[in-house]
């Protein structure tokens, strides 16, 4: 089937608006995108980030009178419409090509992300079964790649690792499969625990194996052996002296989800409770690890 879409340059003042307009006068389907390639980071639970340059397209059946509904737009929006064009889109197996987008990436030297609908590339290697989804990483991201190249790199035999803001659990997952005993993977959002669950269940480990818990449930007496926590520069900031009190001393550390020009403050935060603290760079992204100090 053919369809028509509308496409319309909007803002955060607008975006919202406009998408209720369309859906009034018979949109099909309503999708916001980033019209400027500007990033919009994991937001807070409950919040909904806009891009300031977004691009709102109303998708339509090949049928509809365009000139007709634009004026019916105009009416629900209440002002000028913003620049906007008009496009043709042919029926394609979208869910296809969605499919035929992703494939097994590697992240070092034994370990790969695998879609569940591919075969491993290379079926002796440890490979881990993740689904593209809404949120929480993927696997596709250089934060994410990061942590899970110095997973790869580390011996996790028998050791309880952290994943502090563990997303869909890829990291604590991989983890587990790299020989971890035990994997505690902590996150605000009940719905990353859910994921994170699922995912772990998916890669054929067991419950016993991954526990899921919110922050404040954390135990204080609780020490790790090893952490990961892949989630941005400010709450890294605000949660080093939590990360430090839940690892063991000597316990390695990997923080990821900083700017390049974010990583100095960092490293100056972190050297408080860590040693040998070193930078590992991808893209404008970079990786600090070291170890727990003694102090």
């Amino acid at each position: 089937m053919t369809w028509l879409q509308l496409r319309l340059d909007a803002d955060p003042a607008t975006a919202s608006t406009l998408e209720d307009a369309l859906l009034e006068v018979g949109a099909a389907a309503v999708t916001m995108e980033d019209n400027a390639d500007q990033p919009v980071y994991e937001p807070g639970v409950g919040e909904t980030p806009v891009w300031q340059h977004t691009r709102v397209t109303g998708l339509f059946t090949a049928d509809t009178d365009m000139t007709a509904t634009l004026a019916e737009l105009q009416g629900h929006y209440g002002q000028e419409l913003p620049p906007l064009r008009i496009e043709i889109l042919e029926d394609r197996d979208w869910i296809r090509e969605w499919m035929d987008s992703y494939h097994p990436i590697q992240c070092g030297e034994r370990l790969w992300i695998c879609p569940s609908w591919r075969e491993p590339v290379d079926p002796k290697a440890v490979n881990l079964l993740l689904d593209p989804g809404l949120a929480f990483g993927t696997g596709t991201h250089p934060t994410t790649w990061l942590c899970m190249q110095w997973l790869d790199q580390q011996d996790l035999s028998g050791l309880t690792v952290i994943d502090y803001g563990c997303g869909s659990g890829i990291l604590g997952i991989a983890a587990l499969l790299l020989g971890a005993q035990k994997v505690i993977a902590v996150d605000n959002d009940p719905q990353a625990l859910l994921a994170t669950r699922d995912n772990a269940r998916r890669n054929n480990i067991d419950d016993s194996r991954i526990e899921c818990l919110l922050p404040e449930q954390l135990p204080s007496e609780l020490r790790g052996d090893v952490m990961v926590a892949n989630i941005l520069a400010g709450p890294l900031t605000s949660l080093a002296p939590n990360l430090a009190a839940t690892l063991s001393a000597g316990g390695p550390i990997c923080l990821s989800g900083i700017l390049h020009s974010q990583a100095k403050e960092l490293m100056n935060c972190y050297s408080q409770w860590f040693d040998e603290l070193n930078l590992t760079t991808k893209e404008e992204w970079v990786r600090i690890s070291g170890s727990r100090n003694n102090s």
